[in-house]
């Protein structure tokens, strides 16, 4: 029986791209998310994809949830922490819900689902952990000071982290994707995107089956000495 891998944030552009990516690299895929997504949308079975619909922003049903996954379908080797909230704006006229939901939602929420899921691995010696940052944790951009803050704290988890897995054969790395065409990036408008995309070596935005498949080679064996390190894929524009 292949690998199974959770992956958060399946309904969205990314997460479906990199479900997409690891069902072709011969992994079983559980996805979760707010919104049902079929096995159909991949081209797959459900022996192959499976769904749990879920809201990562109820912290308290985690645990539970984890424990579900393992009953029905086995123990995970590798969890790829995608799914976040984006929401933009200055900080001074910030709602202080939408901080607390970018926080909860960006931050604690894959914090405490890898907790769940590296004790699986840890007792297996063998696992991978890959949370999705971004180049915003780095770079800074105007209005987004507050999601930048959570995918800084994901970098520092990812390190961190990385040295206390390590021993027991668990690897942990991020991705930080540069801005791609996906829902979250389209709320900051035509003349802002097109900025972006000029400035790019590339002169183009990265895709996200780009993206997808730096996830896929960190699961894989030939990233097997590859740990507590942020892979950048933006097409340049960092550079």
């Amino acid at each position: 029986m292949s690998d199974l891998v959770i992956v958060t944030g399946t309904s969205g552009g990314l997460g479906q791209a990199i479900a997409t990516r690891l069902l072709a690299d011969d992994y079983r895929v559980v996805g979760i998310a707010r919104r049902p997504v079929s096995a159909a949308t991949f081209d797959t079975d459900d022996d192959a994809y499976a769904h749990v619909e879920f809201d990562l922003g109820e912290i308290d049903g985690i645990g539970e949830v984890v424990s579900e996954i393992v009953e029905r379908f086995g123990k995970p080797y590798a969890l790829v922490n995608n799914a976040a909230v984006g929401t933009d704006g200055i900080l001074p006229t910030m709602h202080n819900s939408d901080i607390e939901r970018l926080v909860r939602v960006n931050v604690t929420s894959p914090i405490v689902l890898t907790k769940y899921d590296v004790r699986h691995m840890l007792s297996a010696r063998r696992g991978r952990v890959v949370n999705v940052s971004s180049i915003v944790a780095r770079t800074g951009y105007r209005g987004l000071a507050g999601y930048g803050a959570t995918k800084s704290a994901m970098e520092g988890f990812t390190r961190s982290l990385a040295r206390d897995l390590g021993p027991r054969g668990v690897t942990v790395n991020a991705v930080a994707p540069g801005f791609l065409s996906t829902d979250m990036t389209s709320a900051l408008g035509d003349q802002n995107l097109e900025r972006i995309r000029k400035r790019s070596a590339l002169g183009r935005f990265a895709d996200v089956a780009e993206v997808a498949a730096s996830i896929g080679y960190l699961l894989s064996d030939a990233a097997a000495g590859v740990t507590g390190t942020t892979l950048t894929v933006d097409a340049g524009s960092t550079a």
